[in-house]
C-alpha cells in the first residue's frame, strides 16, 4: 500500500459573524444559539418566496475580502453570484445563491498549503432525522452568510489536512470574521481524497459530514485504505460522496458525485454585479489596513522579539489570552538573562497548570501581571527559590495579593547572607564526618546531602545555589 499516492483538496465552509443574513434583514444567530428556538429567525426573503428580492451584505463581502488579504492572495475588482441549482428540503428556493465563475478571491497560501479560491454564497437550512421516519428542517440557518474556501489538491497526509483546517479556524477566529467553531457548526470541513500509483490523479471522493480535525485526520485515513484495498483487488474507485460515521470510524456512501455543469449555474439575476474599485470601504487598500496580526506573524514576532521556544509560541497563538498575559509580563520583567523564558515556563507549567486543575484550559485566577511579573522578579534575583514560586503563585492564582507580602508571611524569602549559612553548613559538616570522607574520596554526589541539610536548617528558606557553592569551598578547604 506504500506505493500509493493520497492527493488531498480541501473545501472549509465557515458562517460568517455578521448581523444580519447574507441576502435579507433576518437576525443571524450564532449556528449554537439559533437551534434553541427552530424557525424564529426567518423572513419571506430568507423562505424563498416569490415575488421578493435579495440584497447583498455588504459586510459578509468585506470579511471575505480580509481572509483573501491575510493570506495574500488576489482580491476581485469584479465579481458576482450566480445561481447553483439542486433540489433539497434544505434548499427552501430550490436554488442556492453562490458565486462559481468570479469568485471574491483566487489563489493564496495558508500554511504552505495553495489555494484555488474564497467564496461567499448563502447557507442552506438544517435537516435533523433524529425521529425514525420523520424529518425536521429548520430555517433559521438558511441564508446566513457562507464563506467556502478551496485549496488546491496538494495535501498528502491526514496529519497536513488538519494543520491546515486549525491553521484556518484561528485565522478566522483572529480576523474576527467567523466564530468558526467546528462543535458548534460554525466552521465545515470536507475533503476530497484521490489514491493513484502515478502523478495523476485518481478518481476523486469527497467526503462530507465531518465535525471535527481529529474526524478529518480519521476520515481521511480510512478513504486511503478502503480505496487502496479496491485498486489492490483490480476494482474501480467510483466518484461520489459520501459520509463519516464517527461512531463506526467508517466513511459511507451517500450520492454519486456531482459535476459543475450538473448545477446549472447561471448569474444571478436579482443582484447585481460588483465593481469593488468602485466601493472605497472594499478597496484593497482599505481591506490591507483593516487587519490585525495573524497567526503565522505572531509566530514570527515571538520568535523575533522573545526567542521563545516553538512549542510556547504555538500555545501563545492558540491561546490569546495566554499570550496577552504573557506581553503584559514581559514588559515588566527587569530584561536580565533568560528572564523571559522562565517568566513563560511559570506561564504555561505552572499557571496553566492551576487553570486546567480547575476545569478552565487558560484562566489568570486572581493573578494580575504586575504580581506575576514580580514573582518572576524575586525568583530571578535569587529572593525566593523555584518552589517557593510555585507555592506563591497557587496563592495569587487564588486570592491575588503582593508576592513579596506572600512570600514574607510564609517564610519563603531565601536566606542569601553567606556568612549566616556558613555558619549553618559548619555545623553540618562537623556531624558528619562519616560524609565528608565520602566526597574527599571523590564522591561528589553526595555534595546534595550538606545542601539539602542547609535546606532543612533554614526551613527551606536557604539559598541552594548558594549552600552548594559554600558547601563546596568548605570542604575543599578540609584537610588542606
Amino acid at each position: 500500500m506504500s506505493d500509493y499516492r493520497m492527493t488531498i483538496g480541501l473545501e472549509i465552509h465557515a458562517e460568517l459573524k455578521t448581523r444580519t443574513k447574507m441576502f435579507c434583514g433576518c437576525i443571524n444567530i450564532p449556528e449554537g444559539e439559533s437551534g434553541k428556538s427552530p424557525n424564529m429567525y426567518t423572513c419571506p426573503i430568507c423562505m424563498g418566496h416569490p415575488g421578493t428580492l435579495p440584497v447583498i451584505n455588504k459586510e459578509a463581502v468585506r470579511k471575505v475580502l480580509q481572509v483573501g488579504s491575510a493570506v495574500g492572495a488576489t482580491l476581485a475588482d469584479f465579481t458576482e453570484f450566480d445561481r447553483k441549482n439542486y433540489f433539497y428540503p434544505d434548499i427552501p428556493k430550490g436554488y442556492q445563491i453562490s458565486q462559481y465563475k468570479y469568485p471574491l478571491v483566487s489563489g493564496g497560501i495558508l500554511n504552505g498549503v495553495s489555494l484555488t479560491r474564497i467564496h461567499l454564497e448563502e447557507d442552506t437550512a438544517r435537516s435533523s432525522h433524529d425521529t425514525p421516519g420523520v424529518s425536521l428542517v429548520d430555517f433559521n440557518r438558511a441564508g446566513v452568510p457562507l464563506m467556502e474556501l478551496v485549496t488546491e489538491p496538494v495535501i498528502n497526509s491526514a496529519q497536513q489536512a488538519m494543520d491546515f483546517a486549525r491553521e484556518l479556524q484561528s485565522l478566522l477566529q483572529y480576523l474576527d470574521v467567523s466564530g468558526a467553531n467546528m462543535e458548534k457548526g460554525e466552521m465545515r470541513v470536507e475533503v476530497n481524497i484521490s489514491v493513484s500509483k502515478t502523478d495523476t490523479f485518481g478518481t476523486k471522493v469527497e467526503v462530507k459530514n465531518i465535525n471535527s480535525f481529529r474526524a478529518a485526520g480519521k476520515a481521511i485515513e480510512y478513504e486511503y485504505t478502503r480505496q487502496t484495498s479496491l485498486l489492490e483487488k483490480g476494482e474501480t474507485v467510483v466518484q461520489e460522496t459520501r459520509g463519516w460515521d464517527e461512531n463506526k470510524g467508517i466513511t459511507f456512501s451517500q450520492r454519486s458525485k456531482e459535476n459543475a455543469h450538473d448545477y446549472r449555474y447561471f448569474p444571478e439575476p436579482d443582484l447585481p454585479k460588483l465593481v469593488l474599485s468602485e466601493i472605497p470601504d472594499l478597496h484593497p487598500e482599505v481591506i490591507a489596513s483593516s487587519l490585525v496580526e495573524t497567526p503565522a506573524q505572531k509566530r514570527e514576532r515571538y520568535q523575533k522579539d522573545f526567542g521563545l521556544k516553538p512549542e510556547d509560541r504555538e500555545t501563545y497563538v492558540q491561546y490569546r489570552q495566554a499570550g496577552d498575559f504573557f506581553e503584559k509580563v514581559v514588559s515588566l520583567l527587569k530584561k536580565e538573562g533568560n528572564v523571559v523564558q522562565i517568566a513563560s515556563n511559570y506561564i504555561i507549567s505552572d499557571l496553566m497548570g492551576l487553570s486546567k486543575a480547575r476545569g478552565a484550559e487558560f484562566s489568570l485566577g486572581m493573578t494580575t501581571p504586575e504580581a506575576f511579573a514580580d514573582l518572576i522578579n524575586m525568583t530571578q534575583m535569587g529572593d525566593i527559590s523555584s518552589r517557593g514560586a510555585k507555592d506563591i503563585l497557587k496563592i495569587l492564582f487564588d486570592a491575588g495579593g503582593d508576592p513579596k507580602k506572600i512570600a514574607t508571611e510564609h517564610g519563603l524569602i531565601q536566606k542569601n547572607d553567606t556568612e549566616e549559612l556558613k555558619k549553618i553548613l559548619s555545623d553540618i559538616i562537623s556531624q558528619n564526618p562519616t560524609v565528608v570522607a565520602e566526597y574527599k574520596s571523590g564522591k561528589e554526589s553526595v555534595l546534595q546531602f550538606f545542601v539539602g541539610q542547609g535546606m532543612k536548617a533554614t526551613k527551606g528558606s536557604g539559598n541552594p545555589a548558594i549552600l552548594q557553592q559554600i558547601a563546596k569551598e568548605m570542604l575543599g578547604e578540609i584537610g588542606e
